[in-house]
């Protein structure tokens, strides 16, 4: 058929709908020449030539053409693998831009550059019948009503959920919503996020992102979703509504739902590489518009720098490239409405060449955007390569994934060795990190757990990790898991040995949520979910991964709904500024003091020992610096936490009566919530058990 086409403009890049047609542009600085492809319900596909080029941008408007459409690309130009070039018209490809994706790749030696058994050859086989296709949005969205939360910082309690798992069993959800966008906002769910007093959701991965070639062949799923080929797409495999482009309402129609409830949306976003991989893998968009632009290249450019170990990295050093980024992550503020952003091995993204500077391009643009830098930025302080751990490093508008906090904590209740001032600064929001580049303590998002790694219960129930089913011997995942099972590997009927797991998860929950600075729960702690020992269920889309409503903890669920609720209620616990060590507001008391065992505060002698286990602070609820935002001081009351990490119980002492004359217990690691007003006087003693944590209260008039 003949498809008319004007010259259009070459901004926006994408594929963009006004109303009356679209105006298609895509970038390729070395490209010769672009066909814009079109597929109709059957898969016939006509092929328009882009007629402009402005700016290496190809471009054309084609009127009447709507959204639901599928397209792609073939981009003509040089096969050269010798100098990083790999064009070839044979191979369909994905629009960079594409707001919606539709399909998954079938996959067949067609979407490969090269011929199987000889890599050096190129393959010519139409990749098209096996390509998933982008898709025209529908860009008009009813948001009246939807406004910005803007939770302040301080007061965040973040909560990692993966889309699919937490929902793909649940029981209150009919078969069509479990495992999508609707079904995460369904009135059950909700009700759950509600109940537990969360702030934040913290998406897993969901842009469009394929399931490797390796997964497939194995009988398994890419179930994390690190795997990104469409930075502008959400995964099309999460929504209920199957139509080309359906997702993209469906996620809108989440966030607005979600924000109802006072809930804000941050992703966790793959900005470091792509789904193409290495010299190896596929051809499925950027590989074939322009590779030698968007990967970093070795010195000889058939292969690719990888600090990521997937394969390749994006070469942050190219404008485009950049632009891409920012406007992928403008288009999830200002269209989809989300709240924030995680970004996965966030330290490759600083890498110039092959240092990594804070002050990267990319980081300099994020400080100036007037959008990004105005929502929730949190990074992953790490990547593979070479001085890739940057934990306390990121500039001042980021938060960051403390992993010291997580190895910290762990030890701490494991009894490792470890000095007081270690466990002190992880507890107060880790200033020796943060505080020197003028980063307040929620700079540090405190976590026990997350995706990558073992559950709570899991923590607590296994030594090594148990893997197997992701058909790699058992050599995949994290060997050094900071875990102990208590004296059995594993389940077990063994009344002693579940009393002590449950009581060092309260333990974990406890320290996390009472800590100073951003706590991050992984869904399902809260309800004892295990993966029976797989600390690295990143291809398991099954059982393994799914959270198992039916066979929750109830108990535990409770604990955890009371601690997060009793957080939000008492601002000593989630300051907005450091602790000082000083009196305030004319106080005659410090902000907050360390305790030894017998009552007495923390000498300097006391910092430098190792194998501390028990230990007290007072936190000061009378001395908080910042107001609350209509500008009137904030007073809260004043807490004793006693730490015992030891076997056994120890007798604390209290502090004396200028710290406060009579304490009430509120919580007890060792039996949960306290039901009764029990009492104590300064100076008295308290049995403490042991590993367990005890939380009381000033009483003093």
């Amino acid at each position: 058929m003949t498809i008319k086409v004007w010259p259009g403009n070459p901004y926006p890049l994408g594929a963009n709908y006004d109303g009356s047609g679209t105006n298609f542009s895509l970038f390729s600085e070395k490209a010769q020449r672009v066909e814009l492809c079109l597929f109709n319900d059957e898969g016939q596909e006509s092929k328009v030539v882009l007629p402009e080029v402005i700016g290496n941008c190809w471009h054309g408007y084609l009127p009447k053409i709507k959204p639901g459409q599928r397209y792609g690309y073939r981009v003509h130009g040089s096969w050269n693998p010798g100098a990083g070039l790999y064009f070839n018209p044979a191979k369909l490809l994905l629009d960079p831009y594409a707001k919606a994706i539709d399909g998954q790749v079938r996959w067949n030696e067609a979407v490969f550059p090269y011929q199987f058994g000889a890599v050096e050859k190129r393959n010519d086989q139409d990749s098209a019948p096996f390509m998933p296709l982008s898709v025209i949005h529908e860009p008009y969205f009813d948001w009246s009503g939807d406004n910005k939360l803007r939770h302040p910082w301080h007061e965040t309690i973040i909560y990692e959920v993966h889309v699919k798992g937490f929902t793909a069993n649940h029981p209150d959800l009919p078969a069509e919503l479990r495992g999508t966008y609707a079904g995460l906002t369904h009135p059950s769910v909700i009700d759950h996020f509600k109940r537990l007093n969360i702030t934040a959701v913290e998406l897993m991965p969901i842009h469009f992102f394929l399931h490797d070639k390796n997964f497939i062949d194995r009988v398994l799923r890419n179930y994390w979703g690190y795997n990104t080929v469409g930075f502008f797409a959400p995964h099309n495999e999460y929504a209920s509504d199957n139509t080309p482009g359906g997702g993209v309402a469906e996620f809108k129609e989440m966030v607005k739902k979600f924000h109802q409830a006072g809930i804000e949306v941050i992703l966790d976003v793959v900005y470091n590489h792509t789904a193409e991989g290495n010299h190896l893998g596929p051809m499925l968009s950027f590989k074939g518009i322009d590779n030698s632009y968007y990967y970093r290249l070795m010195q000889d450019p058939r292969f690719y720098m990888d600090y990521t170990g997937t394969g390749n990295s994006l070469n942050m050093r190219h404008p485009h490239v950049l632009q891409l980024l920012m406007d992928s992550l403008r288009y999830w503020v200002l269209e989809m409405h989300v709240d924030g952003f995680r970004f996965d091995l966030a330290a490759t993204l600083a890498r110039e060449l092959h240092d990594v500077d804070r002050l990267s391009a990319f980081f300099d643009i994020i400080q100036q955007d007037p959008v990004i830098s105005q929502v929730k930025l949190i990074a992953e302080p790490w990547d593979v390569g070479e001085g890739g751990y940057q934990v306390g490093n990121f500039p001042p508008l980021w938060s960051e994934w403390n992993g010291k906090y997580r190895d910290c904590i762990r030890d701490f209740w494991k009894g490792e060795d470890q000095t007081l001032g270690e466990f002190a600064s992880r507890f107060t929001g880790s200033s020796d990190l943060y505080q020197s580049n003028c980063r307040l303590p929620y700079a540090s998002i405190n976590y026990i757990t997350a995706h990558d790694g073992f559950t709570l219960s899991d923590l607590v129930s296994y030594n090594g990790k148990h893997n197997e089913a992701n058909g790699e011997k058992n050599n995949d995942g994290e060997n050094h898991n900071r875990s102990w099972n208590f004296g059995v590997e594993g389940e077990t009927t063994d009344s002693q040995i579940i009393y002590l797991r449950d009581k060092q998860k309260r333990n974990f929950l406890a320290t996390l949520m009472l800590s100073q600075g951003a706590p991050m729960l992984l869904a399902g702690d809260e309800m004892g979910r295990t993966q029976k020992g797989n600390n690295n269920a990143y291809c398991q889309d099954n059982e393994i991964s799914w959270i198992d409503w039916q066979n929750m903890d109830s108990e535990l669920l409770i604990f955890c709904q009371k601690l997060i609720k009793f957080r939000t209620d008492h601002p000593v616990f989630h300051r907005k500024h450091w602790f000082e060590g000083s009196p305030l507001h004319g106080s005659q008391l410090r902000d907050i003091e360390w305790f030894t065992e017998g009552g007495k505060p923390m000498a300097s002698e006391d910092w430098g020992k190792g194998l501390v286990k028990t230990l007290g602070v007072f936190l000061n609820g009378k001395t908080i610096p910042s107001p609350n935002r209509q500008g009137e001081p904030v007073i809260d009351d004043s807490f004793y936490l006693i730490f015992n990490a030891a076997n056994d119980p120890v007798n604390f002492t209290l502090p004396g009566q200028e710290w406060g004359e009579t304490w009430i217990k509120e919580l007890d690691t060792a039996n949960g919530w306290s039901t009764e007003e029990e009492q104590w006087s300064a100076d008295e003693s308290i049995d403490v058990e042991g590993r367990s944590l005890v939380l009381l209260r000033s009483i003093t008039q």
